[in-house]
């Protein structure tokens, strides 16, 4: 009996053949992947994400007919009815398509010159729905800018709610996902596995209504929990 996990399925959207055959090559010859199609615009992938339902949506940013960022709304963003998590991966090392990226429901950016091994740690990381955003990026990025990322409105939890809502175990986890810090380091700071790690994450994200690590991130920042300054 074979108890493996099915294969993380994997949707691959640039506008360049020669960099979607290098994707395809790369995740392809990955055990724990499986690439369900391609697609060479942002049209193309929203159509091919709603028939193929792909677990992670590799995309880029600048493409014709439709680019990466509203293509991520479309697909991930608030209106998604069982949104994908998706990977932005682009050749701009710009500020700004990183915070509409994560504005428009992207769970993680790297640029096209990373190195293979971390293409696919990228795919690994935001399928399993944590964030892929080291803790300089974090702190510069989300810490600075963001009331810029999620539209306040009265729907979104308050500090209060957040403290009444969690234990503080629970506040201590979202302040070290906050931090930047991936679960096994959370683990590792507060002396319990990781397993339990992932259980208070998953705690944390259901009581506050969030899709993803991300969106607590930016959540803990918003309401001061942490400070971009710390």
């Amino acid at each position: 009996m074979n108890d493996a996990p099915p294969p993380i399925r994997v949707l691959v959207c640039d506008d360049q053949a020669l960099v979607r055959t290098g994707y395809v090559t790369i995740f392809s010859a990955q055990p724990d992947m499986e690439v369900v199609g391609e697609a060479e615009n942002g049209h193309e992938a929203v159509r091919a994400a709603g028939r193929l339902r792909p677990d992670v949506v590799v995309m880029d940013i600048r493409m014709p007919l439709l680019g990466g960022i509203e293509a991520t709304r479309q697909l991930a963003g608030p209106d998604a009815a069982a949104p994908p998590k998706v990977l932005v991966v682009t050749t701009f090392n710009v500020d700004a398509y990183v915070y509409d990226a994560l504005r428009a429901g992207a769970s993680g950016f790297l640029l096209k010159d990373a190195p293979p091994a971390e293409l696919v740690n990228g795919i690994r990381t935001v399928a399993r729905g944590e964030a892929l955003l080291a803790p300089a990026v974090t702190r510069h990025l989300i810490g600075r800018f963001a009331e810029h990322l999620r539209p306040a409105d009265t729907s979104r939890p308050a500090r209060e709610d957040v403290v009444r809502a969690l234990t503080p175990r629970e506040l201590e986890v979202l302040r070290r996902i906050a931090d930047g810090l991936s679960n096994a380091e959370i683990a590792a700071k507060l002396f319990i596995t990781p397993e339990t790690v992932k259980t208070y994450v998953s705690r944390i994200l259901a009581k506050l209504g969030l899709r993803d690590r991300v969106q607590a991130v930016v959540l803990a920042y918003r309401i001061g929990l942490v400070s971009s300054t710390g």
